[in-house]
């Protein structure tokens, strides 16, 4: 028992990614190294398909990464200077960052405190006359309610986007995460529940000119070799990318369930501890536990004492966008404005969730945030007394 108290559990164990699958992406990798074509090729074609017909799109279009994704998805729809686009204040800055790569001015809106998605309560108030679009997050894994914002959208004739990054295969009412709205961009970063080994991203959408559009736009403008219709990028999903992320496409739904087994340890064996607040699913989604994201009001003690046992942990966010120093402009007029997100990033932390950590390991990690935590708590109780 002492031996195994001493060995790591790694947050997310990538390699073990590799391993299980290392015939089938063996032959992915040859096979593309023989085909002698590495971009805009077969691969990428059979992809867009398969992962468009996964999320019941009608449409998949490969680009380089999450953040071009969303960024170019705003630009196909003309969203720009002068524009404003209602964001999650509790994100990661990617979200951000694509509105103003745009041109756009993003517009913070507080999140739900019991999902950490945006709220759609407090979406109307921020509508102005210049709103072109509301984006919304799918955090930790878990959809945004979709069926309020649609609403919202709908009636004041706004674009509605999804920023599905941590919610491959995750569904809200059934729909999966890519079909939720008029565009979601798709970010299969390495450590993401569909990961590539490399960055690489994709747009899905039902709007044929949209993906039109967008095909267009991350080949520099350009259908036609050396003729170019527009200003356009260099955003391509690379045939390597896509030929790991067609074997991966199979497995998804087999490890997202792993995930929710652990999940559900977590759920189960930590119900009770003191200061911990755990994860809340909205009953309309399934969530694909991208991320397994407590509170606790001394989360950095916790964390520290996790570590000290061998289990390592992250925080997911520790900085809001709206007090990154990339925000600077804002000044300090938004500090203070957003309680909750700010109250929420000094206090989440992320356990270990995967689908390669075994169901003893998720027991020992449980144990040790019981045990902390319980620690924690009676040492704040002494500290009061004393």
């Amino acid at each position: 028992m002492n031996s195994q108290l001493k060995r790591d559990i790694p947050f997310l164990d990538l390699k073990a990614t590799y391993t299980e699958l290392q015939k089938q992406l063996d032959e992915a990798y040859f096979r593309v190294m023989q085909s002698g074509w590495y971009i805009l090729g077969s691969e990428v074609e059979a992809f867009e398909q398969e992962w468009a017909q996964y999320c019941g799109a009608k449409h998949c279009i490969g680009v380089g990464n999450g953040l071009e994704a969303l960024h170019l998805i705003l630009r196909a729809f003309g969203i720009g200077s002068g524009d404003e686009v209602i964001v999650p204040a509790n994100t990661y800055i990617a979200t951000w960052l694509a509105v103003s790569y745009a041109g756009a001015t993003p517009v913070p809106v507080e999140p739900d405190p019991q999902t950490y998605n945006l709220d759609p309560t407090r979406v109307e108030e921020l509508i102005t006359p210049r709103t072109r679009a509301i984006l919304a997050v799918h955090l930790y894994g878990q959809t945004a309610n979709m069926t309020a914002l649609r609403e919202i959208a709908t009636r004041r004739g706004l674009v509605l986007l999804e920023d599905a990054a941590q919610a491959h295969g995750a569904t809200w009412c059934g729909i999966k995460a890519g079909a939720l709205s008029d565009a979601a961009g798709f970010s299969f970063y390495p450590g993401k529940n569909l990961g590539a080994f490399g960055d690489a991203g994709a747009v899905t959408t039902n709007d044929d000119a949209m993906a039109d559009q967008i095909r267009v736009l991350r080949n520099y403008g350009s259908r036609v070799k050396y003729h170019n219709e527009q200003k356009g990028f260099n955003s391509r999903l690379d045939e390597l990318q896509a030929a790991i992320l067609r074997v991966k496409i199979p497995v998804l739904d087999e490890w997202n369930q792993r995930r929710k087994q652990i999940a559900q340890i977590y759920l189960t064996e930590l119900s009770d501890v003191p200061g911990l607040v755990l994860p809340h699913i909205d009953p309309s989604a399934d969530s694909a536990w991208h991320l397994f994201v407590v509170q606790h009001p001394e989360r950095d003690q916790l964390q520290r004492r996790l570590k000290e046992n061998q289990i390592g942990t992250m925080i997911h966010y520790p900085i809001p966008p709206h007090e990154q120093p990339a925000y600077s402009e804002l000044g300090s007029c938004l500090h203070g404005k957003f309680p909750i997100a700010e109250h929420i990033h000094r206090r989440v932390l992320s356990l270990p969730i995967g689908p390669h950590l075994s169901i003893e390991d998720a027991a020992r990690v449980a144990d040790a945030v019981r045990e902390a935590s319980w620690q924690l708590a009676s040492d704040s109780t002494s500290l009061q007394v004393a």
